[in-house]
């Protein structure tokens, strides 16, 4: 339950403001919540990872970073890393995805960081629609 309510918390923070008179879209994007647990002692590189390779590929196959979150407690920030990413569609998720998986920037990227042992021991990946009255679509 707690999870559900950090979730909620983290979409809303993200809200952007959107102009009263922006017409109401049938087909808004999809959002993708992914938590990251990180393999103990790993969570700087995994950071490093990201900041330095793969938010610069995410958008080059077309994901849009709505944020990363870390959580507040010490312990927790040091295990967990949380982003929000959107899409189109998920079929244009589904197509990012494939096309960066294959990406040989991040595949050596990839092995480079996990030189001495993989980064993640597991991730979660939510796919979400906004609600009609959710100020970020």
């Amino acid at each position: 339950m707690t999870r559900l309510f950090f979730t909620l918390a983290i979409v809303f923070m993200t809200a952007l403001p959107v102009a009263a008179d922006e017409p109401k879209s049938a087909d808004a994007r999809v959002f993708e919540l992914r938590t990251y647990y990180a393999q103990p002692g790993k969570m700087k590189a995994l950071h490093a990872r990201f900041r330095d390779h793969t938010c610069k590929l995410f958008e080059k196959h077309g994901m849009t970073l709505i944020g990363f979150w870390s959580p507040i407690d010490k312990d927790k920030s040091e295990e967990v890393l949380v982003y929000i990413l959107a899409y189109p569609s998920k079929e244009a998720a589904d197509k990012a995805w494939k096309a960066f998986r294959d990406d040989p920037d991040w595949l050596k990227a990839k092995a480079e960081s996990e030189k001495d042992g993989p980064l993640v021991k597991k991730v979660e990946s939510v796919y979400l629609n906004p609600t009609d009255y959710s100020k970020l679509k």
